[in-house]
């Protein structure tokens, strides 16, 4: 029996919201007694079949990194998942290049094999993509995105919490980041509550936090 909340936390890599929400969470970590596990979702698989695509991905290049993550947690576990993660929006940005920069590089900055790069344009992680994207967004319903975060343990008096976001622009660090946690499990807790939404989103400030 823990002691620790658990956060499960799906996440589309390529959003960069999401990044800002897993930084949020990371610090979290530091000031609250929470383990957060990581598990993959996609934009992907959550728009087909819809008459428009809000992400303007016609090629498919979301499927890529996703690809790429499942087969990472799927091979090497949910912590080197993480490591990748990081990679992705550090070494590449690191350099002034794309959010992801080569995902060969990132790949070895978090010590795994370079070659998993090609699971990206391959459908063989397709199926994982899909289960981990289900059981995610099965926790709360498709008029949401990226990402969703499911909550258990003695922060929710043993139940589930399941919430979407929160989406914010700038990371809150140290007691502020611990705040945003107590007041988003007790809003997201409240019977009945379904939607809160603040000022319209600012850019990302990737390396502003708050």
């Amino acid at each position: 029996m823990t002691d620790k909340t658990i956060a499960d936390f799906w996440f589309d890599p390529s959003c960069p919201y999401t990044w800002i929400t897993s930084r949020w969470l990371a610090e979290v970590e530091r000031v609250r007694p929470v383990e957060v596990r990581r598990h993959v979702m996609s934009l992907s698989v959550l728009n087909e079949g819809r008459d428009k695509d809000p992400e303007g991905d016609p090629e498919g290049y979301l499927w890529v990194p996703v690809r790429v993550c499942a087969a990472v947690r799927q091979e090497y576990g949910q912590e080197a998942l993480g490591r990748l993660y990081t990679a992705m929006w550090t070494v590449g940005r690191a350099r002034g290049e794309d959010w992801a920069g080569s995902l060969h590089d990132s790949l070895a900055a978090a010590g795994l094999p370079p070659e998993l790069a090609e699971a990206g344009t391959s459908t063989a992680y397709d199926e994982a993509v899909r289960a981990s994207h289900a059981e995610g967004i099965g926790l709360i319903g498709e008029h949401v995105g990226t990402p969703v975060v499911a909550v258990t343990g003695p922060a929710t008096g043993g139940g589930r919490v399941v919430f979407f976001g929160p989406v914010i622009s700038r990371v809150p660090v140290g007691e502020r980041a611990g705040r945003l946690w107590d007041g988003t499990l007790l809003v997201a807790a409240t019977p009945g509550f379904h939607e809160l939404k603040g000022v319209p989103p600012e850019v990302p400030r990737l390396d502003d936090p708050s």
